[in-house]
Protein backbone atom coordinates (compact mmCIF):
# COMPACT_ATOMS: atom_id res chain seq x y z
CA UNK A 1 0.00 0.00 0.00
CA UNK A 2 1.39 3.28 -0.90
CA UNK A 3 1.99 5.95 1.60
CA UNK A 4 -0.58 8.22 0.51
CA UNK A 5 -4.01 6.52 -0.76
CA UNK A 6 -7.32 8.16 -1.04
CA UNK A 7 -9.01 6.41 2.54
CA UNK A 8 -5.74 7.29 4.50
CA UNK A 9 -5.22 11.00 3.01
CA UNK A 10 -9.06 11.99 3.76
CA UNK A 11 -9.01 14.72 5.63
CA UNK A 12 -4.99 15.39 6.28
CA UNK A 13 -3.29 18.72 5.88
CA UNK A 14 -0.81 18.54 2.72
CA UNK A 15 2.07 18.84 5.56
CA UNK A 16 1.01 15.64 7.24
CA UNK A 17 0.44 13.91 4.15
CA UNK A 18 4.23 14.85 2.85
CA UNK A 19 5.21 14.13 6.77
CA UNK A 20 3.75 10.56 6.14
CA UNK A 21 5.60 10.23 3.14
CA UNK A 22 8.94 10.88 4.73
CA UNK A 23 8.71 8.65 6.87
CA UNK A 24 8.79 6.27 3.61
CA UNK A 25 11.79 8.43 2.86
CA UNK A 26 13.86 8.20 5.95
CA UNK A 27 13.41 4.13 6.46
CA UNK A 28 14.49 4.31 2.23
CA UNK A 29 17.41 5.81 3.80
CA UNK A 30 17.60 3.64 6.63
CA UNK A 31 17.77 0.52 4.47
CA UNK A 32 20.33 2.35 2.05
CA UNK A 33 22.83 2.96 4.81
CA UNK A 34 22.46 -1.09 5.75
CA UNK A 35 23.86 -1.59 2.14
CA UNK A 36 26.19 0.33 2.02
CA UNK A 37 27.55 -0.80 5.50
CA UNK A 38 27.18 -4.50 4.44
CA UNK A 39 29.12 -3.30 1.07
CA UNK A 40 32.46 -2.08 3.09
CA UNK A 41 31.78 -4.65 6.03
CA UNK A 42 32.24 -7.56 3.00
CA UNK A 43 35.26 -5.81 2.08
CA UNK A 44 37.13 -5.66 5.47
CA UNK A 45 36.35 -2.14 6.05
CA UNK A 46 35.32 -1.88 9.63
CA UNK A 47 35.85 1.86 9.95
CA UNK A 48 33.25 3.01 6.96
CA UNK A 49 30.82 0.25 8.00
CA UNK A 50 30.22 1.70 10.85
CA UNK A 51 30.10 5.08 9.61
CA UNK A 52 27.50 3.79 7.13
CA UNK A 53 25.67 1.24 9.66
CA UNK A 54 25.62 4.39 12.47
CA UNK A 55 23.65 6.17 9.82
CA UNK A 56 21.24 3.46 9.44
CA UNK A 57 20.26 3.85 12.95
CA UNK A 58 20.15 7.66 12.60
CA UNK A 59 17.97 7.28 10.07
CA UNK A 60 15.38 4.82 11.87
CA UNK A 61 15.64 6.94 14.66
CA UNK A 62 14.17 10.11 12.52
CA UNK A 63 11.51 8.23 11.19
CA UNK A 64 10.70 6.95 14.25
CA UNK A 65 10.74 10.74 15.51
CA UNK A 66 8.24 11.84 12.25
CA UNK A 67 6.10 9.01 13.45
CA UNK A 68 5.81 10.08 17.27
CA UNK A 69 5.04 13.48 16.23
CA UNK A 70 2.24 12.74 13.97
CA UNK A 71 0.88 9.99 16.63
CA UNK A 72 1.25 12.91 19.31
CA UNK A 73 -0.81 15.32 16.37
CA UNK A 74 -3.54 13.02 16.60
CA UNK A 75 -2.77 12.20 12.77
CA UNK A 76 -3.38 8.27 11.57
CA UNK A 77 0.26 6.74 10.45
CA UNK A 78 0.19 3.86 8.00
CA UNK A 79 3.85 2.97 7.61
CA UNK A 80 4.88 2.84 4.08
CA UNK A 81 6.97 0.43 2.35
CA UNK A 82 10.53 1.41 1.85
CA UNK A 83 11.98 2.24 -2.14
CA UNK A 84 14.19 0.61 -4.18
CA UNK A 85 17.41 -0.38 -2.37
CA UNK A 86 20.97 -0.37 -4.53
CA UNK A 87 22.71 -2.88 -3.40
CA UNK A 88 25.87 -3.11 -6.31
CA UNK A 89 28.32 -0.85 -6.62
CA UNK A 90 31.43 -0.46 -8.93
CA UNK A 91 33.93 1.92 -6.76
CA UNK A 92 34.16 2.77 -3.09
CA UNK A 93 33.74 6.32 -3.93
CA UNK A 94 30.19 5.50 -5.84
CA UNK A 95 28.78 4.51 -2.26
CA UNK A 96 29.52 7.64 -0.54
CA UNK A 97 28.69 9.75 -3.89
CA UNK A 98 24.84 8.04 -3.26
CA UNK A 99 24.82 9.11 0.30
CA UNK A 100 25.45 12.49 -0.37
CA UNK A 101 23.11 12.24 -2.86
CA UNK A 102 20.97 11.19 -0.68
CA UNK A 103 21.46 13.40 2.46
CA UNK A 104 21.17 16.06 -0.16
CA UNK A 105 17.64 15.26 -1.44
CA UNK A 106 16.51 14.79 1.97
CA UNK A 107 17.61 18.31 2.87
CA UNK A 108 15.63 19.66 -0.24
CA UNK A 109 12.46 17.31 1.04
CA UNK A 110 12.64 18.92 4.54
CA UNK A 111 12.72 22.36 2.65
CA UNK A 112 9.34 21.64 1.32
CA UNK A 113 8.31 20.37 4.78
CA UNK A 114 9.27 23.74 6.10
CA UNK A 115 7.75 25.83 3.42
CA UNK A 116 3.70 23.62 3.56
CA UNK A 117 3.83 23.83 7.37
CA UNK A 118 4.31 27.64 6.62
CA UNK A 119 2.11 28.12 3.92
CA UNK A 120 -0.33 26.42 5.92
CA UNK A 121 0.32 28.42 9.22
CA UNK A 122 0.96 25.18 10.87
CA UNK A 123 3.54 26.16 13.83
CA UNK A 124 4.09 23.39 15.70
CA UNK A 125 4.99 21.37 12.38
CA UNK A 126 7.26 24.72 12.05
CA UNK A 127 9.01 24.02 15.32
CA UNK A 128 9.25 20.21 14.73
CA UNK A 129 11.60 20.53 11.74
CA UNK A 130 13.99 22.90 12.82
CA UNK A 131 15.95 20.05 14.42
CA UNK A 132 15.66 18.31 11.11
CA UNK A 133 17.03 21.13 9.16
CA UNK A 134 20.41 21.58 11.31
CA UNK A 135 21.00 18.08 11.17
CA UNK A 136 20.73 17.66 7.93
CA UNK A 137 23.17 20.70 7.25
CA UNK A 138 25.52 18.43 9.59
CA UNK A 139 24.81 15.42 6.93
CA UNK A 140 25.58 17.43 4.17
CA UNK A 141 28.92 18.49 5.55
CA UNK A 142 30.08 14.98 6.87
CA UNK A 143 29.32 13.08 3.39
CA UNK A 144 30.98 15.91 1.81
CA UNK A 145 34.06 15.74 3.60
CA UNK A 146 34.23 11.86 3.36
CA UNK A 147 33.43 12.06 -0.40
CA UNK A 148 36.63 14.47 -0.30
CA UNK A 149 38.93 12.17 1.82
CA UNK A 150 38.05 9.15 -0.90
CA UNK A 151 38.84 11.35 -3.98
CA UNK A 152 41.99 12.40 -2.52
CA UNK A 153 42.85 8.99 -1.29
CA UNK A 154 43.59 8.22 -4.75
CA UNK A 155 42.63 4.33 -4.48
CA UNK A 156 44.15 4.03 -0.76
CA UNK A 157 41.06 2.88 1.63
CA UNK A 158 43.78 2.08 4.20
CA UNK A 159 43.55 6.28 4.56
CA UNK A 160 40.31 6.42 4.47
CA UNK A 161 39.90 3.85 7.37
CA UNK A 162 42.28 5.87 9.01
CA UNK A 163 40.56 9.11 8.80
CA UNK A 164 37.52 7.34 9.66
CA UNK A 165 38.74 5.88 12.59
CA UNK A 166 40.36 9.41 14.14
CA UNK A 167 37.92 12.00 12.52
CA UNK A 168 34.61 10.70 12.28
CA UNK A 169 34.19 9.32 15.89
CA UNK A 170 30.66 7.32 16.89
CA UNK A 171 28.39 9.91 18.19
CA UNK A 172 25.31 8.10 20.18
CA UNK A 173 22.46 10.26 20.59
CA UNK A 174 20.38 12.73 18.90
CA UNK A 175 21.20 15.34 21.49
CA UNK A 176 18.90 16.59 24.34
CA UNK A 177 17.36 19.02 21.73
CA UNK A 178 16.10 16.08 19.41
CA UNK A 179 12.41 15.28 18.95
CA UNK A 180 11.15 12.18 20.65
CA UNK A 181 10.70 8.79 18.71
CA UNK A 182 8.03 6.44 19.08
CA UNK A 183 9.24 3.72 20.78
CA UNK A 184 12.98 3.34 22.06
CA UNK A 185 15.40 5.15 20.05
CA UNK A 186 18.79 3.39 19.29
CA UNK A 187 21.20 5.84 19.16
Amino acid sequence: MASTTKSADHGLSKFHRLLIDQVRHEFTASHQYIALAAWFDARDLPQLARVFYHQSLEERDHAMMIVRFLVDSDVSVSIPRVDEIQNDFDTPRDLVALALRQEREVTDQFHMLMKVARDENDYTGEQFLQWFLQEQTEEVAKMSTLLAVVDRSAGNLFDVEAFVARDMPDESGDGADAPSTAGPALT
